[in-house]
């Protein structure tokens, strides 16, 4: 494969994914088809046309780079891939048809099984999101590009986290408790990554859910602004497995990371799950 003008890539995008979210609104206002797919979850033909306008663009830029999107059987079943793209068209289908406004649009770009570059889009709240290097990660909102950097407006007596339900389960609470997590909100979209690279919120903890096209645009972004994606026992997340499964999910901004509440000597005790955050093992 060529090499790849990564900046160049993303930057091209941005056009693309503005006009794909306004598509995604004009129809949900239209009214949405609706269909469930063979796995039990939603699709609407906005997911649909979404992924066609992105799918389309990203072919005619990187015509030699495989891409794998949850709504087409594309490159699913190709054994060892290292160079491809990852594409959720919508993120958040639930939020989508319901008219919320957490949905988003995602592209990430994966070279020897790594994210390298990703690029976001939330149409209902109009904020843009993309990177293609370390210390290159940017947000557009109102027409101004602003870098992202996740280590800003940290607040040691309120560490605020996401959480993929209102209710949470005991062990994640319990971890909550221990990174002296003091607020967090439902945000079930990729829309996390981005809110946690912004220094917005701290942090995010989940159990094997996702796929891997529903967190590599983000992943790259927030690694980019400092953070970083790990499974539970700290391990980098390796893409292109066979099935596309996530394991367990930490993300961590860059004052997490650091280990702040570690050197406030908060203790770290066992809690009946066995993974790593911030280099502290919890047994």
């Amino acid at each position: 494969m060529t090499e790849l003008n990564i900046k160049k890539i993303i930057e091209e995008l941005i056009d693309t994914f503005d006009y794909a979210g306004k598509i995604s609104l004009d129809l949900r206002e239209k009214g949405l088809i609706k269909k469930t797919k063979s796995d039990n979850t939603p699709v609407s033909n906005g997911d649909l046309e979404v992924n066609k306008i992105i799918t389309q663009k990203i072919k005619e830029i990187t015509p030699e780079v495989p891409i794998v999107s949850e709504e087409t059987p594309d490159n699913k079943s190709i054994k060892n891939l290292k160079d491809f793209w990852l594409i959720d068209p919508i993120d958040g289908t639930y939020d989508y048809i319901n008219n919320l406004e957490e949905f988003t649009i995602n592209a990430g770009l994966i070279i020897n099984n790594v994210p390298v570059a990703g690029i976001i889009y939330a149409p209902a709240k109009k904020r843009m999101f993309y990177s293609y290097g370390p210390n290159l990660a940017f947000e557009i909102s109102n027409g101004e590009i602003k870098n992202l950097d996740c280590s800003k407006n940290f607040d040691k007596n309120e560490i605020k986290f996401v959480s993929y339900s209102k209710k949470i389960k005991p062990e994640i609470e319990e971890v909550h408790k221990k990174l002296n997590v003091k607020k967090f909100v439902r945000m079930k979209s990729s829309l996390k990554f981005c809110v946690i690279a912004a220094g917005e919120f701290d942090g995010y903890v989940a159990e094997p859910r996702a796929c891997e096209w529903d967190i590599a645009a983000g992943h790259a972004i927030l690694k980019h602004a400092g953070g970083n994606v790990t499974d539970f026992e700290g391990k980098e997340i390796v893409y292109g497995k066979k099935d596309f499964k996530n394991p367990s999910l930490i993300l961590k901004s860059k004052n997490i990371i650091n280990g702040w509440t570690n050197k406030n000597n908060i203790d770290y005790n066992c809690i009946g799950i066995n993974f790593w955050i911030i280099g502290i093992c919890f047994c």
